[in-house]
């Protein structure tokens, strides 16, 4: 297939061009997402079979400073390409990078939270309803309903991935999992902000796996949502204190160390129920084994 790609020198999109080389012909996206002309001008050009959009400003922290410009890139430079994508004849599909985040507040109480108990957790899925908080999960959610109003007003080909956060970067340590490992390889204090929401976590070649699987079955997956697992959420401060266990580190970590974030998500967890159902793609690798390996990377590069 032809698969017109944004975001490929990012985290996701490094991994998954070669994915994707290996059995396609892939073009990517020269032009600024902003430039509504000249995105078209290449969309048209190349006519896909595919798109793939990972383009995006993806630190949720610093959308809250700079939120202009992160809803500048990530609504407005989707629009100009799903605007672009809907004069092509022979599209299969546009696959969306979403988010998580865009469940953001929920209504759950802090009793429940406080009372977690193991096969006890609230996985947040496809019918789970989206109350983003954050400018960065505001634009994405935006664009899912940008998408459904071209899939109903342009028949439209999509497929929106609501991402969870993914691990195992190797050259970047501003997230959360790398940012622990590199500080602790560093020395005996780790700076970090707060302890107590829960997160769950994806290795990146799971991550890679949903995605291929995604872009090969676009009549199984076009008009759908999908989020992803695994379903096994865990709190920050249990996170760091696992990550130092497997490190031998047995340093100090000083928490609440950054600015307070307006309107923190304590909790965000969801499942891939839906792919699995729909593809079979469900991930493989455990939080422990992934771990292992993204330390073993940093433990040989810090």
């Amino acid at each position: 297939m032809n698969i017109l790609m944004t975001g490929s020198s990012g985290f996701i999109g490094t991994h998954l061009t070669p994915y994707l080389e290996s059995r396609n012909h892939v073009y990517h996206l020269e032009s600024d997402l902003r430039d509504h002309d000249d995105v078209k001008l290449e969309v048209i050009e190349f006519n896909p079979d595919i798109i793939v959009h990972l383009g995006a400003r993806t630190e949720v922290e610093q959308s809250f400073y700079e939120q202009v410009e992160f809803s500048d890139i990530n609504y407005t430079g989707t629009v100009n390409l799903i605007e672009a994508a809907s004069t092509l004849k022979d599209l299969k599909n546009f696959v969306f990078a979403s988010t998580m985040e865009v469940y953001g507040h929920q209504p759950i109480s802090d009793d429940v939270l406080q009372n977690i108990r193991p096969n006890k957790y609230i996985a947040f899925d496809e019918n789970t309803i989206p109350y983003p908080n954050a400018p960065y999960s505001v634009a994405k959610f935006g664009c899912e309903k940008y998408l459904e109003y071209a899939g109903r007003c342009y028949d439209l080909p999509y497929t929106i991935i609501r991402q969870t956060n993914c691990y195992g970067r190797k050259d970047n340590d501003f997230f959360v999992t790398e940012q622990i490992i590199t500080q602790m390889l560093k020395g005996d204090e780790v700076n970090l902000g707060y302890a107590e929401p829960y997160r769950n976590f994806i290795y990146i070649d799971d991550m890679l796996e949903a995605w291929t699987t995604i872009v090969n079955a676009p009549k199984k997956c076009r008009g759908k949502l999908f989020t992803l697992g695994p379903d096994e959420p865990i709190k920050i401060r249990d996170y760091a204190d696992m990550i130092a266990q497997k490190m031998n580190w047995s340093g100090t970590i000083n928490w609440d160390t950054k600015p307070k974030r307006p309107g923190e998500i304590y909790w965000l967890n969801s499942n891939g129920k839906l792919l699995k159902e729909t593809t079979g793609w469900e991930p493989k690798v455990s939080l422990s084994d992934g771990l292992d390996r993204t330390i073993k990377f940093w433990r040989s590069n810090v």
